[in-house]
């Protein structure tokens, strides 16, 4: 949500009326009233710079987001190209397919449930394999 400084200004515009209007009826002197409205406005364009600086950084990463684009896995051979890691790819490679197949759809968002079906495995069998497969990974991690 961008910075609205109108609506940050009228905020702070009614809380200094009230805060005013309580230090004047506890008798405070309206020189150390006007010094307080002075500091609480320098604290308030400060951070009124801060805000407006990180809406820029935050719009400017939006933009950087929307121009980057990822890539997505499309088979066995492209994660396994995607692998930077060595022994993670040694890990990887020695790995049955069936195995990377049921990893690629984890990555893909779908369910044991919904990857019993399609890898012809129980879903017991696939929290087996990636048990398994964990067990490797942290041998190596």
């Amino acid at each position: 949500m961008a910075y609205n400084h109108g609506r940050e200004e009228r905020k702070w515009r009614i809380w200094k009326e009230a805060e005013e209007k309580v230090l004047r009826e506890c008798g405070v002197d309206e020189a150390v009233i006007e010094q307080i409205r002075i500091d609480d406005r320098a604290d308030f364009n400060s951070n009124r710079r801060f805000y407006r600086w990180t809406n820029d950084i935050a719009e400017y990463f939006d933009e950087m987001a929307g121009k980057e684009q990822l890539t997505e896995v499309k088979g066995i051979p492209n994660l396994l190209d995607e692998i930077e890691n060595e022994s993670l790819y040694h890990v990887l490679v020695t790995v049955d397919k069936r195995t990377l197949q049921i990893v690629l759809l984890k990555m893909y968002g779908y369910s044991t449930k919904e990857i019993a079906p399609i890898v012809h495995l129980t879903t017991g069998a696939i929290y087996a394999r990636l048990d398994h497969l964990r067990k490797k990974l942290r041998k190596i991690l």
